[in-house]
């Protein structure tokens, strides 16, 4: 990765931008002792204008930002790092210093997994033997992982709990792809009911 520091008199933009979501989170600007420290220890460093310093995002807050992969741009000129944050980004406690809509976060992404194994028709994949068992096999799925949740929230075991309530939304986000519609319509339906 060659990157051209000159164009901004040692300095670059850094976007960030949540690693499952690809939600923005905050720009900052890097030089080059920045960026070699941020490859170094997997934790983002910028160059603060205003300090005229190296700064570790989360050095004093705890929020660190833990780096998954960086990326170049075409002109060599600006980084986008995709990372894990360990709590909120903003220094107001948002999880984006952009005013912009919650992250449609993982289930967003677990669906979009989902129908890459369906299109893939990779023969070992559960998903893809499950979908195309057809939607009753689908939909007896569902009620018996919605069973399986209603017993286990009657138990202490809160770990069995989540388990149960990770397969059956898993699930239900099969039986959405064989009905031919997405998480995000029935999103838009709940919208409607709340306005």
């Amino acid at each position: 990765m060659t990157i051209d520091f000159k164009k901004g008199n040692g300095l670059i933009p850094v976007i960030i931008q949540h690693h499952a979501t690809l939600q923005v989170l905050m720009l900052g600007y890097m030089n080059n002792v920045a960026f070699n420290k941020t490859k170094e220890e997997n934790k983002v460093t910028f160059y603060s204008r205003s300090k005229k310093r190296l700064w570790t995002k989360g050095e004093e807050s705890g929020n660190f930002l833990n780096v998954i992969n960086m990326q170049i741009d075409c002109d060599n000129d600006t980084l986008l790092i995709k990372a894990n944050p360990e709590g909120p980004t903003c220094h107001t406690g948002s999880t984006s210093c952009f005013r912009q809509e919650t992250s449609k976060g993982f289930v967003y992404a677990l669906e979009d997994i989902i129908n890459k194994r369906i299109y893939e028709a990779d023969k070992n994949s559960y998903t893809y033997k499950l979908f195309n068992k057809g939607i009753k096999k689908v939909a007896q799925k569902l009620g018996e992982e919605a069973i399986e949740l209603v017993i286990e929230s009657k138990d202490d075991d809160i770990n069995l709990f989540k388990n149960e309530a990770a397969d059956l939304l898993y699930h239900y986000l099969i039986l959405l792809k064989a009905n031919g519609l997405s998480f995000e319509s029935i999103e838009e339906v709940l919208k409607k009911r709340n306005n």
